[in-house]
């Protein structure tokens, strides 16, 4: 195939990946490719480089697919480095495209303008692919290959950088295609082994990550088939709907989920990392029957000791599993039924009023919407645990613990799915990183519903200082008057300062067709129970 520029010819791969829509920022050195991306597709101008990935990444995430990014070369690309951090830290699928100087300087290091020294060292050390288009003929395999990695198994960003001579040069595509990689296959020793244990089991437990994702009939199946516990790291979240009555959650550190798994006979593991934050630091104790189903080899026993290893795509072997599998004993599916609502009831009590904007989300939020969470504290006390999920693609959050970047994956997601409404939950602290992308949203205008959790500050640092030391440091900051902030921006405002202001309010902005940056006034509707403190080791005297 022939092609005018390289633009054209990345329009075509995009829409050969299904992309619809690109986020970036236009530069001298990206210009043909961002003109052909906005002749042909949507092109979002985001205001920050890192925003550009984020939101490419919850666009990917939203879809269950891929989303695209384009950025500059040096300082752009360098700013994008952040969110590229998380896109490989979460296994999500972003082509990332970012210029470079022209090739007959590339390296040479004599200060070229948007110059860094070994940008595409920079690029492999963050992404799980990385490659320099060396002439006309090849940036077609390149674009391939990179979105062949991306959405392979573990997967990742793949970023593609692209002298600007070569951009602007008419391309020619052989169109080759790119060598998929055989699926994965358990040995089948280990197979039969552990068909046999879960054969015997009677008070089983699984454990769903974010390999679950693309196993979500095949995990339902065995869910039922064994009556077993099931218990979610974050990632895994909605790959069985949450409101099943076997789903537990991500409460694996909780007393009463510690004393199941201790009482437990098996456990099967799908596709999880098992993260320090779901692990008590690696403190949480697993039973020794332990069955792990990664697609990715180096995850297998690397965290905790495995009886079975079985080196699989989950949708390929859970169903080995589910025929060999027996009922678990009926007063152990209604145990783990009892511990699933006593966990939930647990935390709805300790959060205190903050529960009535949780439960207002939970009623007014069409089932399977996106809800996209920053690092805050509303997110890790009931946004990853309380707030039922029930589609793995509405799960939207920074899994590498960055703060800062719940807006821009929010500002993808709403983009990626515009006939539903898009939530996204954020404190002030974190949206301050990004405040640039309200100009974003009030341009774009998705259906997306910005809520806002002020406490002046960033709380969770606050909250470990005031209980382990004597005084804070960094963790205060000014706030802005969010209603006239949303005003200069050209969106809706609204404020929650009671417990029963949060249906009206919330059903008001989800039910709005744009925009509505929402405040929840955390002074004003009052502190949860207990502080929240994140489960990380602070040494004590």
């Amino acid at each position: 195939m022939q092609y005018d520029n390289g633009g054209e010819l990345l329009v075509a791969h995009l829409e050969s990946l299904g992309i619809d829509t690109v986020f970036g920022i236009v530069s001298v050195h990206n210009l043909p490719l961002v003109e052909a991306v906005d002749r042909h597709l949507r092109f979002v101008p985001v205001r920050h480089e890192a925003t550009a990935v984020n939101a490419a990444d919850g666009y990917g995430r939203a879809r269950g697919s891929i989303g695209c990014a384009l950025t500059s070369t040096g300082t752009g690309a360098g700013n994008a480095a952040g969110s590229l951090i998380e896109a490989l830290s979460a296994g999500t699928a972003v082509l990332h495209v970012t210029g470079q100087v022209e090739s007959q300087y590339l390296g040479s290091g004599r200060g070229f303008i948007h110059e860094t020294k070994d940008q595409l060292g920079m690029l492999s050390a963050v992404s799980t692919y990385a490659a320099t288009v060396t002439s006309a003929r090849d940036a077609g395999r390149v674009l391939r290959e990179a979105s062949a990695a991306a959405l392979a198994t573990p997967g990742g960003p793949a970023s593609v950088e692209w002298p600007i001579d070569l951009q602007y040069a008419a391309q020619e595509d052989a169109g080759e295609a790119v060598p998929s990689d055989e699926a994965p296959s358990p040995d089948a020793a280990e197979l039969a082994a552990a068909q046999a244990l879960l054969a015997e089991s009677r008070r089983p437990l699984i454990w769903a990550g974010g390999g679950a994702r693309h196993a979500r009939a095949e995990l339902a199946a065995l869910l039922e088939a064994t009556g077993a516990g099931l218990i979610g790291s974050n990632s895994g979240r909605g790959s069985v709907p949450e409101d099943h009555p076997l789903v537990i959650g991500n409460f694996a550190t909780n007393l009463a989920v510690r004393a199941l798994l201790a009482d437990a006979d098996v456990l099967v593991t799908i596709g999880t990392h098992f993260r320090s934050n779901e692990t008590a630091d690696y403190n949480l104790k697993l039973p020794e029957a332990h069955i792990q189903i990664d697609a990715d080899a180096a995850a297998l026993g690397r965290v905790y000791p495995v009886r079975h290893a079985l080196h699989a795509e989950a949708a390929a072997v859970l169903p080995a599993l589910t025929g060999a599998a027996v009922r678990a004993d009926a007063d152990w599916s209604a145990r783990v039924t009892a511990v699933r609502d006593e966990v939930r009831a647990a935390l709805h009590d300790d959060i205190g009023p903050q529960a009535a904007i949780c439960d207002a989300l939970a009623t007014a939020l069409p089932r399977g919407a996106v809800v996209a969470r920053d690092v805050t504290i509303p997110s890790s006390s009931w946004g990853n645990r309380l707030l039922p999920i029930h589609d793995p693609r509405a799960n939207v959050f920074p899994r590498g613990g960055g703060i800062g970047q719940g807006l821009g994956m929010g500002i993808g997601a709403a983009l990626a799915r515009p006939d539903e409404p898009t939530v996204v939950i954020a404190g002030d602290g974190g949206l301050a990183v990004h405040f640039g992308e309200l100009l974003t949203v009030a341009q774009e205008r998705p259906r997306l519903t910005l809520i806002v959790f002020n406490d002046g500050g960033y709380g969770v640092l606050r909250n470990m200082q005031d209980k382990y030391g004597e005084r804070r440091s960094g963790v205060d900051l000014f706030t802005p008057d969010f209603g006239p902030l949303a005003a200069a921006c050209a969106l809706q405002y609204a404020r929650i300062a009671a417990p029963e202001e949060a249906v009206p309010v919330l059903e008001a902005a989800l039910g709005s067709d744009g925009p509505t940056l929402v405040e929840v006034d955390l002074t004003a509707l009052g502190p949860m129970k207990n502080p929240f403190t994140p489960p990380v080791k602070i040494p004590t005297a």
